[in-house]
């Protein structure tokens, strides 16, 4: 069976990602899927909206196909695939009829990049909201640039460098998501959209949504906001392992513990382009960045070393190079900003600026 699961039910415009037991990790031939899949649903005058879910109960998606991108020979693979995803990624956030985005379960990396982005975002109590990349020594890319540094004063900075995992309330205070909505309910929410008349746009979709949302109650990370906003209001790497030896609170202690677990290259890499992004212009501007900085991190940098201890030996031992922060070059850092291949938007700036 196809890898997309691709149908019109009633109004509605389905994409189905179907790779269950890989979490629905995102492959090549996927993105082309489901682009081809917007491309049909956008021609047709009878589709009211178009919902993207992932199949299984474990998640809408887990990222990106790793275990491709290593065991790729060259940088060919990668760049056509990361060029093709980050267009995909910024076709959703432009697309012309509503867009949801159901995201049950695991929503990790390239997951965020095909649902962060949409009109309308729906988390539930099972959902686990990530970008983790610096724990593979890498970026978090498909728009988590852009993402990022519109949440809450530092909030975003603090999940792109540690990567941590929040569940519905945290993803809606984040503006990662926008509606919770009870995971027994899905199925009903899935008819209502499906009876839309075909002219009923956002506001009709909006209306279907908000019908079976509930609260989700408070968010934990508001609690932890001020000390968060003081400890990563840094620019520098340092600065902020500082501020978190200064507050000495428990929180701020597991924090400190969890960012030196990381790549320090993807890390110092990382917070340059959070703090790109929050002037950025759009959301192609960051994906335009990202994208040469992973091509930067996949031939130079720590994250075929990342895969390798995360998912081709899962020895989760990655040896990082280099293994220390103070050791870590400005110089390259800055290298890796600079255009590596022909831009991925036409007209697009491709400088570190």
């Amino acid at each position: 069976m196809s890898e997309v699961i691709v149908a019109q039910d009633g109004t509605l415009g389905r994409i189905r990602l179907n790779r269950p037991k890989a979490l629905n990790a995102l492959t090549h031939g996927m993105v082309g899927e489901i682009d081809a899949a917007l491309d049909r649903f956008s021609a047709d005058k009878a589709v009211a909206a178009v919902l993207l879910t992932g199949e299984g109960e474990r998640g809408l998606c887990a990222g990106g196909d790793l275990r491709g991108l290593y065991e790729s020979v060259g940088p060919a693979f990668a760049e056509d695939f990361w060029r093709d995803e980050y267009r995909l990624d910024a076709r959703i956030a432009n697309y012309e009829k509503p867009f949801v985005a159901v995201m049950d379960g695991i929503t990790m990396g390239g997951g965020v990049g095909l649902s962060g982005h949409a009109a309308h975002r729906i988390v539930t109590e099972r959902s686990r909201v990530a970008m983790p990349e610096t724990g593979i020594g890498y970026l978090p890319d498909v728009g988590g640039t852009w993402l990022l540094p519109r949440a809450p004063g530092e909030v975003g900075t603090y999940l792109g460098l540690t990567g941590a995992p929040v569940a519905a309330a945290d993803a809606i205070f984040c503006d990662l998501a926008d509606s919770f909505v009870p995971a027994d309910a899905l199925p009903e929410l899935v008819a209502a959209l499906s009876g839309l008349a075909p002219d009923a746009g956002r506001d009709g979709v909006r209306e279907a949504v908000a019908h079976f949302a509930r609260d989700p109650g408070p968010a934990p990370l508001a609690a932890y906001q001020e000390t968060i906003d003081r400890c990563f209001a840094f620019d520098m790497v340092d600065e902020i392992l500082s501020a978190l030896d200064a507050e000495g609170s428990a929180f701020a202690a597991d924090t400190k513990t969890t960012l030196l677990e990381k790549s320090p290259s993807s890390l110092v890499l990382t917070l340059c382009l959070l703090r790109l992004g929050r002037g950025a212009p759009n959301l192609e501007a960051c994906l335009e960045r990202e994208f040469h900085a992973s091509l930067a991190l996949l031939e130079e940098g720590d994250f075929r070393e990342g895969i390798r201890a995360a998912v081709i030996d899962k020895d989760k031992a990655p040896r990082w190079n280099p293994a220390r922060l103070d050791a870590v070059e400005p110089a390259r850092i800055a290298g890796w900003l600079k255009p590596r291949a022909a831009p991925v938007f036409t007209g697009a700036r491709t400088g570190p600026i």
